[in-house]
């Protein structure tokens, strides 16, 4: 094509562009003959370098153009056209369509990526709109084509994957199957080699870090302490890739808390880095490679062989959750022999306070539990900040209060609240067991059961817990349609029972996890794609469970430590991406040190992030997104059908009436639904056990009962008529009391 020359381009020819109207926007393509080898559509973008009015392209076609205008050169089976890429010409300018449909109307300068990030558009042929959106059916087949899995990582699908267009839609223009697959929201946002977007405060980590350990070099420690959710792992590989790019280090370790933890370390490393990471978690599918992520238990067994890795290279150690290395425990003893002599370390910590007193490898600890480190060397994200810059969610704090009377077997009652402590006889005061039964605490995570001893009470105190959040994750399905809820419970039995109660109110049966059922990972990844309302938890969904649907937490924990706590509220304030508009909610005991643990996390949120606006007043479609009342069974723009929540009842513990459970008095006999729980003796003593007169902690007392099977076998086949009248005299409950006793002098 010669210059101002009007020029024809054929199917299957070869052009080479020199001197022409027409200029290639990237250079590197000289040919068009990979494009015009199919039917599908192929476009370049090039730069009209001709005056207004001057012809740009042939086949007829004479648009008008100025200097710098962008014009997108396509074909398909009709042959070559020019269409302007400035979309507004077709909508606000009034553009001719001439022949194949190119625009002639004149157009401003505008760049490929204003182009891309259009989001009206028009067909160049029809001049019709086309939809860059999947539909709620096409994400149905996608999700269905790819078994559920993202086709890129293989990780299973939540309800909010991406749609994604395999050849970007500012080149293909095609919202169409075979053009789309579903992936997780991280590889499409990933995917393509495109550079990731960092957040500013994970920018400036980095910048304060490469200062820190490389322009300065005062310490080879550098502190993250940033709120869960804010992307402390991204920041860590990023300042990794950086150090590995400058020729700082050679080698990447990571330790974090859990297997679970350790898989999503391996995954974002490779998509930050590009390096593949091997995984040490002391299981059957361990996998070596040059950088590797192990479990703070695996590096217990293998101090030689990470000593030996950081004699022979210039590695780089990443502490996740670097609570979990206290120097007494094992876990710290081996981290700090097995890393002693790696070159830089990187501290990250959601939670930077230790209650326990014990000190910390690598970090010291101040006298009220913080870590103590140069302010130099630290980079710190509070959780007050990253809700206010929409890191994470602001959460809400319901102190359930709770009146308990207990019925004690000789016709006295006593009165237990969380600001009135029981007051006991002379007598029974004497007993430091049934002191410790009636705090208002351990009250509360006592199971209440119907009078038949196996249904939970839903007018209980837990029952009345369970309503509240309830009612809450019914709003937040409003605004997220797949929130979950979490139940933090002190003990397996008083998770299972919170399982039948919760069951027994909402009609569909949580999912259940502890140490002692089986495939507990796999029952955490199942609950993590779904929607499933509620999951309960023994010490399982803690540090590094990431759940992001998470918003309702009912905490009824063993461990009553800031730390414990902080990492539970954790585990509800993830944001679930940009339009995440949610809050959390946390439903806790109305006990001392609960409220202050909470009232420190309040202070830390701004005024308006501590503000909660109330129930919504839309719903948001789970497909389209589109808002809808809330009255709406089906949305206007996509069609989907709203799923209708059943109604729900409570019975009167007066007159047996039911009543919706939102009733304050019973609609029957005028009964008031209130906070005062009635016990048993029997009831109160279920976190320990008075036994002819010994006073037995509950542990004791279950460790006793399990063992006392055995025990007993093995007395009586020994023949030993002295041990068989010693086991008769103790309660088996004791037994396990003694045990300790008996190895303890040992």
């Amino acid at each position: 094509m010669g210059d101002g020359a009007s020029s024809t381009m054929r199917r299957g020819e070869d052009i080479t562009l020199t001197n022409s109207a027409l200029t290639c926007r990237k250079p590197s393509l000289s040919s068009l003959e990979a494009c015009w080898g199919t039917n599908a559509k192929c476009e370049q973008y090039w730069t009209c370098n001709r005056s207004a009015g001057a012809s740009c392209s042939g086949e007829s076609i004479d648009p008008i153009g100025s200097p710098g205008s962008v014009w997108r050169f396509q074909s398909s089976g009709r042959g070559p056209r020019i269409t302007c890429s400035r979309l507004a010409c077709a909508t606000t300018q009034g553009a001719v369509r001439g022949r194949d449909g190119a625009c002639q109307s004149a157009c401003g300068p505008e760049t490929s990526a204003e182009l891309a990030d259009s989001g009206d558009h028009v067909d160049g042929v029809s001049g019709e709109p086309v939809r860059r959106a999947f539909s709620w059916r096409q994400r149905l087949i996608l999700a269905l084509v790819s078994g559920g899995r993202c086709a890129i990582c293989g990780e299973r699908l939540n309800r909010s994957f991406h749609a994604d267009h395999i050849v970007p839609f500012h080149r293909s223009r095609a919202t169409v199957l075979l053009n789309g697959q579903a992936l997780c929201s991280t590889c499409n946002l990933t995917k393509g080699g495109k550079i990731m977007m960092l957040r500013p405060w994970q920018a400036e980590a980095i910048k304060k870090a490469k200062s820190w350990l490389i322009d300065e070099a005062k310490d080879k420690h550098f502190l993250i302490n940033a709120a869960p959710g804010a992307g402390k792992t991204i920041a860590a590989c990023s300042i990794a890739k950086e150090l590995v790019a400058a020729g700082h280090i050679d080698r990447v370790i990571v330790i974090a808390p859990r297997v679970e933890v350790v898989r999503q370390w391996a995954k974002d490393f490779k998509l930050v880095t590009g390096r593949f990471m091997g995984k040490v978690t002391g299981g059957d599918d361990d996998k070596i490679d040059y950088d590797v992520c192990a479990t703070w238990a695996a590096v217990q067994g293998l101090q030689d062989a990470f000593q030996a890795v950081c004699r022979s290279s210039r590695v780089m150690v990443i502490c996740d959750e670097h609570h979990h290395a206290a120097v007494e425990a094992a876990w710290g003893s081996g981290a700090g022999s097995a890393f002693a002599e790696a070159k830089y370390v990187i501290v990250l910590t959601g939670t930077p306070i230790r209650s326990d007193g014990k000190k910390s490898v690598w970090l010291a600890y101040d006298d009220v539990g913080a870590i103590d480190h140069p302010e130099e060397g630290t980079y710190t994200l509070t959780y007050g900040e990253a809700v206010d810059l929409s890191y994470c969610r602001p959460a809400t704090f319901h102190r359930h209060e709770g009146k308990f009377t207990i019925d004690l077997e000789d016709g006295e009652q006593v009165v237990v609240t969380s600001k009135q402590p029981a007051k006991l006889s002379p007598a029974l005061a004497r007993l430091p067991a049934l002191q410790r039964s009636l705090d208002f605490y351990r009250l509360a995570c006592a199971p209440q059961y119907a009078a038949d001893r196996t249904t939970p009470r839903t007018d209980g105190y837990q029952g009345t817990m369970v309503d509240w959040a309830t009612n809450k994750l019914n709003d937040l399905r409003h605004r997220m349609p797949n929130a979950g809820g979490l139940v933090i419970a002190p003990s397996i039995e008083m998770a299972e029972y919170m399982v039948d109660l919760i069951e027994k109110m909402e009609g569909e049966r949580p999912t259940l996890v502890h140490s002692q059922l089986p495939n507990v990972e796999n029952r955490i990844e199942s609950f993590r794609y779904t929607d499933k309302r509620w999951i309960v938890s023994v010490a399982m969904i803690s540090e590094g469970v990431d759940i992001a649907r998470l918003r309702v937490l009912i905490y009824l924990p063993n461990a009553l430590t800031e730390l414990a706590f902080r990492q539970a509220i954790g585990r509800v304030v993830r944001t679930n991406g940009p339009d995440d508009d949610t809050r959390a909610y946390v439903i806790m005991p109305s006990f001392n040190t609960l409220e202050a643990y909470a009232r420190r996390i309040e202070e830390e949120m701004s005024p308006h992030a501590r503000q909660d606006s109330g129930p919504p007043k839309t719903k948001k479609c789970p497909i389209c997104t589109s808002e809808a009342p809330l009255g709406a069974k089906t949305c206007d723009v996509c069609g989907h059908e709203f799923p209708t929540s059943p109604a729900r009842f409570k019975p009167c513990a007066k007159c047996g009436g039911l009543n919706p459970m939102s009733a304050t008095t019973c609609e029957h006999c005028g009964q008031k639904f209130g906070t005062d729980f009635v016990l048993t003796l029997d009831e109160a003593l279920r976190t320990g056990a008075i036994v002819r007169g010994m006073d037995i902690d509950e542990q004791d007392v279950q460790e006793g009962e399990k063992m006392a099977e055995s025990v007993r076998r093995l007395v009586v086949a020994s023949g030993d008529e002295k041990l068989v009248k010693i086991i008769k005299q103790l309660p088996e409950e004791s037994w396990a009391r003694l045990r300790k006793l008996m190895s303890d002098d040992a």
